[in-house]
């Protein structure tokens, strides 16, 4: 990584809170050296009560863009001055590009857990799925699996009725979509709704780095063989619910792949240049290790 930068350095940021399981300034910064771009990342920590203030701030130094992390991306929304068609629709935001000041908010998820799944679509196609979570992971999630995948019945999962319900009228109101059931985490009925399901993905940040022991399940026969377990936490690569599903056969995706495809489409949208996403994967795996 370079250690100084000129007046033409290409500022690029994240902001989330917490921030430092995050590998996105490892990615971009690499990425910056492999394709000897002027370009510089850093990550903010930033508190909600702080958001609006971090936005101005990084409209004012200049940044060229920035990412949107936990728990931030609903709210920015507010804080920008247009969305994209797809950000628009799943009402979350996890990249921003800054044109002089017009603040656009883009999703990159959608296109991250599209590429993920994209192997699974005949197999996932007029089933039931699974989605852990009602944040704005979990928006991308749905919106993806309305779009592109047309399971029979999507069972939204959550820790608060509120929010799930919530996320399920969003989606009839914005795409007419009725096929959305919702639960709390708890009920004994939630284990008959994941071992029914053919895909199971995760979109909240339980099992996530430092706090690798926590856990949404601890009876491993919600899974079974067959089932497509999708995990969007990235560190650590296996977590402790991919590793109790690929224990009853289910078939496991790390979130690393989605990590670096949704990374790739925010870079084209801040460079107009293409992320060199193998290289990137592999040294992603030598770095962790």
């Amino acid at each position: 990584m370079r250690n100084t930068f000129s007046n033409d350095t290409r500022l690029l940021g994240l902001l989330g809170h917490p921030i430092r399981h995050s590998y996105s300034p490892f990615i971009y910064n690499i990425s910056a050296q492999l394709l000897n771009l002027d370009l510089l990342y850093l990550p903010f920590d930033i508190p909600p009560s702080d958001l609006k203030s971090a936005v101005r701030g990084m409209v004012t130094l200049g940044f060229k863009g920035w990412n949107v992390t936990i728990p931030h991306k609903e709210t920015i929304k507010k804080h920008l001055s247009n969305l994209s068609e797809e950000a628009a629709l799943v009402g979350a935001v996890n990249t921003v590009v800054n044109d002089v000041g017009n603040l656009v908010g883009y999703n990159t998820d959608v296109h991250g857990i599209h590429e993920v799944l994209l192997p699974f679509k005949d197999e996932v196609g007029g089933l039931e799925v699974t989605v852990l979570g009602a944040g704005g992971a979990a928006r991308a999630a749905v919106y993806s699996l309305i779009k592109y995948f047309r399971p029979a019945k999507i069972h939204i999962i959550n820790r608060t009725e509120q929010r799930a319900d919530s996320l399920k009228d969003y989606f009839y109101n914005k795409m007419r979509y009725s096929e959305i059931k919702t639960y709390i985490l708890f009920p004994p009925e939630v284990h008959e709704v994941i071992s029914n399901s053919k895909l199971v993905v995760n979109t909240t940040s339980v099992g996530m780095f430092p706090e690798v022991d926590s856990q949404l399940f601890y009876d491993p026969k919600v899974f079974n063989r067959g089932q497509i377990v999708f995990d969007m936490v990235y560190n650590p690569i296996e977590t402790g619910l991919l590793k109790m599903a690929k224990g009853e056969g289910a078939v496991t995706i790390n979130g690393l792949r989605m990590l670096v495809s949704q990374a790739a489409k925010s870079f084209e949208l801040w460079t107009g240049q293409e992320l060199p996403a193998p290289a990137i994967h592999d040294a992603l795996l030598n770095y962790i290790k």
